[in-house]
């Protein structure tokens, strides 16, 4: 070998050493970061840049999906506008009385326990479907949710989500159906799952282009802010969906860098003990990544 081939083979293998480093140090980092929360963690770090350059801890364990189901439904709505079925701009009609998928019997949202106050205000008339879809995904409405997953049927979102690619995720039914929560017939997702779909919607596959492009502004106008964004800095656009219950919480979204780097972070939690402890430890975590994307 002459003496050039042999530094250029040199040179190469000590560039492959520093970014094996590099991502050894990222995920040395996360794994301390995640045994210093009590409860379990899982985090899906896709990076669209550079797919190769990606991180999976516990991706595949199942967690209650809480409001990261939201997600699902508003890809779902969109399928079915673009199959006729209705127009966004359609108005349906706002109830608060939903049957369970147990015995069809009866029951209402609380407002106590809801994310979003203000559509309460709007029961009883109607609304547009794509005003109820704005706010089940930026608000977290539980009561627009349900309306909507009446309307586009909860089968048809998980099977919309296989289409996809994502296997595990289960959108069995609607919020505070408290008789199926009681015999364990809840929305289910794992990392892995959630992070295929924000892929998608990310790289326009989750529907149209146009579509794609108009499920990521729904979602950069999320007003829950505690996970993923919280330690970013503020001109940054993050298009993102939370999810909470008690002992869990949530978060899936994509970043968008200003130098045009882009990718998928799943942050999921359960079992948590101290939620306001863990949710900063949780937001520590898309920091270190956020860190490790724009320095690499």
């Amino acid at each position: 070998m002459t003496t050039g081939l042999l530094l250029l083979f040199l040179v190469a293998i000590s560039s492959c050493k520093k970014e094996t480093s590099h991502k050894e140090n990222l995920e040395s980092t996360i794994l301390s970061q995640i045994d210093s929360i009590d409860g379990t963690v899982a985090v899906a770090f896709f990076n669209l840049s550079a797919p190769e350059d990606s991180l999976f801890i516990n991706i595949d364990e199942k967690f209650h999906a809480a409001s990261t189901m939201k997600v699902p439904v508003m890809i779902e709505l969109f399928k079915q506008a673009a199959q006729g079925k209705f127009n966004l701009n359609d108005s349906v009609f706002l109830k608060n009385e939903f049957k369970s998928i147990v015995d069809s019997s009866l029951y209402s949202m609380d407002i106590g326990v809801d994310s979003d106050h203000i559509v309460y205000n709007k029961i009883n008339k109607k609304v547009a479907i794509k005003d109820l879809m704005y706010s089940m995904i930026t608000a977290s409405s539980n009561l627009a949710t349900n309306v909507l997953i009446e309307l586009v049927d909860a089968k048809k979102v998980t099977a919309t989500m296989r289409d996809l690619g994502a296997k595990d995720i289960e959108v069995l039914r609607g919020v505070e159906d408290l008789k199926a929560f009681e015999k364990g017939l809840s929305n289910s997702t794992t990392a892995r799952d959630l992070m295929i779909i924000m892929k998608a919607i990310a790289q326009h596959k989750a529907g149209s282009e146009a579509d794609s492009k108009a499920m990521i502004a729904v979602l950069e106008d999320q007003l829950f802010k505690s996970i993923i964004p919280k330690y970013l800095p503020k001109t940054l656009k993050v298009a993102h969906k939370t999810g909470s219950i008690t002992g869990v919480h949530h978060d899936a979204g994509i970043v968008y860098l200003p130098d045009g780097k882009s990718y998928v972070l799943v942050i999921l939690s359960k079992n948590i003990k101290n939620s306001d402890t863990a949710t900063q430890q949780l937001a520590r975590i898309s920091k270190t990544i956020y860190d490790y994307v724009s320095t690499n």
